[in-house]
C-alpha cells in the first residue's frame, strides 16, 4: 500500500519532468526552504541528528542551485546569486554549529523570499498556460486526421 510520502514522492517527480527551468529552480528552493524548516523544528526538539542531516541536504541543494548558475549569459544576477548562495551556506553551517534558531528562522525568511521572487517571474515569463484551441477550418495533417492547434 502507497504511503502519504510515496504520493508525495510521485506527484513530485511527475511535476518535476514536466517542468520549464524557472520551476526547477523554484522546487529546489521548496526543498531547501522545507530542509531548513525541519531543521528548525529538530533544533526545538534537541534532535542534533535530524538537524544535521537536513541541514546537509539544504546544502546539497544549494549547490545544485549555484552549480548551474549561467556566469557567461547571466552577468551580474549571476554573480549575486552565487553570492546569496555562499551566504546562505555560511549561516546555515553557522546556525548548525550554534544550535541557533533565531539564525535559522532568518535563512528561511531569506530563502523564502527569493523563492516568492522566482515565482514571480513565473508568473511574469509564463503568463498562460498553453490552452488548445478549436482546428482551424483546413487544418488537415497528411494522414487526412485534423491537426490540433495550441494558443498560448
Amino acid at each position: 500500500m502507497k504511503t502519504i510520502v510515496d504520493a508525495r514522492q510521485i506527484y513530485q517527480d511527475s511535476a518535476v519532468r514536466g517542468a520549464t527551468p524557472i520551476e526547477l529552480v523554484i522546487v529546489l528552493y521548496d526543498s531547501a526552504i522545507e530542509d531548513m524548516r525541519r531543521a528548525l523544528t529538530a533544533m526545538q526538539q534537541s534532535d542534533v541528528e535530524v538537524r544535521a542531516s537536513r541541514i546537509g541536504h539544504a546544502l546539497m541543494v544549494l549547490q545544485q542551485l549555484q552549480g548551474t548558475l549561467d556566469f557567461e549569459h547571466g552577468g551580474e544576477a549571476a554573480r549575486q546569486f552565487e553570492q546569496f548562495y555562499n551566504l546562505m551556506r555560511a549561516k546555515l553551517l553557522e546556525a548548525q554549529m550554534r544550535g541557533s534558531l533565531e539564525l535559522m528562522e532568518k535563512q528561511i525568511r531569506y530563502m523564502s523570499e527569493v523563492r516568492d521572487c522566482w515565482t514571480q517571474a513565473r508568473r511574469i515569463l509564463q503568463p498562460k498556460a498553453a490552452v488548445p484551441t478549436a482546428p482551424a477550418a483546413g487544418a488537415i495533417e497528411e494522414d487526412g486526421g485534423p491537426r490540433s492547434q495550441w494558443s498560448a
